[in-house]
């Protein structure tokens, strides 16, 4: 089941026991409320958040929403979830995929949050105005670090064409060089585009072009489908467009970005 948090408790000799589903003092899964969007895609991170000296849980999911799992002690935590708010809103990362680092980014005594981001990239902060021992007060997310390029579909790609994070960003923090200065690390996700053997510039582009023509229209009739049967047609057209290796060599990677803070 999607959205279940697992924890890998401590054994001696550095050992661990086997992963576990977190639960609450209900003894039911700990289990983000809303749609399937906060249930999936769940990132969590321990930390003291309301300055009791206990342990809490701030998670983030496929929305870009967060929520808050309230620590008692021992391992255990409250069983419902609060919604993390900027204010009278809900926090949220555009672009979806909240991935929650909590660290006091600006150095004023309390926690901040930096996320990065989905289809989009780039790396942001949610800046705590409470100030040190007060409950937090979260401002929406700002950037630090903007998205990267947006690459179209077919766009020849190596890897001597990145000079930073492309989408998909998960990041940490922390003073990585020992300057006693935050830095931040950020993973992506990237596809390295090449031609396929044999084809020329000429041929690539006419093909690109074709496929990409092919598949929108088969989208279009997906999303205007009345009934099963237009589905069903839709779907033979997806079907019948043609294996991009044919043409296309496609390489999923990603890569890890130091930033250096100054």
């Amino acid at each position: 089941m999607a959205g279940l948090f697992q924890v890998l408790w401590g054994a001696p000799g550095g050992k661990f026991k086997e992963a576990s589903v977190l639960k609450g003092t209900d003894q039911e899964p700990l289990i983000i409320p809303g749609g399937q969007g906060e249930k999936t895609c769940t990132r969590p991170t321990a930390v003291d958040w309301n300055g009791d000296g206990k342990l809490d849980l701030i998670v983030g999911n496929y929305n870009g929403t967060f929520f808050l799992f309230t620590g008692e002690g021992n391992g255990k935590f409250e069983p419902k979830a609060e919604p993390l708010m900027a204010g009278a809103s809900p926090l949220r990362i555009n672009g979806g995929h909240g991935d929650p680092v909590v660290v006091d980014w600006d150095g004023d005594g309390d926690l901040d949050i930096l996320s990065g981001s989905g289809e989009g990239g780039g790396v942001y902060w949610a800046e705590n105005t409470a100030g040190a021992g007060k409950p937090p007060a979260l401002k929406q997310f700002t950037t630090l670090i903007k998205p990267g390029p947006a690459f179209q579909f077919g766009q020849l790609l190596k890897e001597s064409d990145l000079n930073g994070p492309a989408g998909n960003t998960r990041i940490w923090v922390d003073d990585v060089n020992g300057d006693g200065k935050l830095d931040i690390l950020v993973g992506d996700r990237v596809t390295l585009v090449s031609m396929a053997k044999g084809i020329s510039k000429k041929e690539y582009s006419e093909k690109v072009a074709q496929w990409k023509s092919g598949f929108d229209a088969a989208v279009k009739a997906t999303n205007e489908a009345r009934n099963d049967e237009e589905r069903d047609a839709a779907q033979k057209k997806l079907n019948a467009l043609p294996g991009r290796a044919d043409f296309m060599k496609e390489e999923s990677t990603g890569y890890v970005w130091l930033y250096k803070r100054k």
